[in-house]
């Protein structure tokens, strides 16, 4: 954990009085799973999520953004509703662990020092790194997955929400963000081994997909910005 805390502060460069306007708040929700185990219901968190981000304003319509997010990432067959699943019988949970970095863009105008209330949709997407569990299936019980060595990869996040300012200086947001990863095993379903006593299953060729919807409560702070064109 301290290394992963340091490792966030090298995510906040631009964090000054002086600058531009700047957000730092927090994320709560939920997190589900989309692969070969569980239920393939898109939206349908069943873990909890928390995280903290930082915003960098650079102009009214988009913003670079910073975060740290972690979860439990779970899936059983029971909850699916395609029946070779739900006969299957197989489950597992993840610690996921994830730096995000990228870019968050506004459909409308959102300039914080005009203390009008405001409401824009937004997109955000960028590169996150993540860290999670190993895990495998032996052929003598398969139904659970065995936690393995530490493993890391990378996700593209795609997330579309909303916000608004419900004071001068605080902003709320609504958002679902899916991540599609660079890995085929958060579920254990296909770990990189040769041993003929542990199972590979389900589609090998499709990676896991990770979703984080919640809320986002975020403090405005900083010199008014001079939105100037570059």
């Amino acid at each position: 954990m301290k290394k992963i805390f340091n490792l966030l502060l090298c995510f906040f460069p631009f964090i000054t009085l002086n600058a531009q306007i700047n957000e730092i708040g927090v994320f709560l929700g939920g997190s589900n799973f989309i692969g070969d185990v569980g239920s393939t219901t898109y939206i349908n968190p069943n873990k909890p999520a928390f995280g903290v981000l930082y915003k960098w304003n650079k102009s009214p319509r988009h913003a670079y953004r910073f975060s740290y997010t972690q979860s439990t990432i779970a899936g059983n067959d029971i909850d699916s509703d395609e029946t070779g699943r739900n006969k299957r019988q197989y489950r597992f949970e993840n610690n996921v662990k994830e730096l995000s970095a990228g870019l968050e863009f506004n459909f409308f105008d959102f300039n914080l020092h005009d203390y009008h209330t405001k409401i824009t949709p937004y997109i955000y997407t960028g590169l996150s790194f993540f860290l999670y569990d190993g895990l495998y299936r032996d052929k003598q019980d398969p139904k659970n997955a065995i936690d393995g060595a530490n493993s890391s990869t990378f996700a593209i996040p795609m997330t579309l929400g909303i916000k608004s300012n419900v004071t001068p200086h605080f902003v709320i947001g609504a958002e679902v963000g899916a991540r599609y990863t660079f890995t085929d095993n958060i579920d254990g379903s296909n770990p990189d081994t040769s041993n003929t006593n542990i199972i590979k299953f389900g589609n090998l060729n499709n990676n896991d997909w990770y979703v984080f919807t919640g809320v986002t409560l975020t403090y405005t702070f900083g010199q008014k910005p001079c939105y100037c064109a570059e």
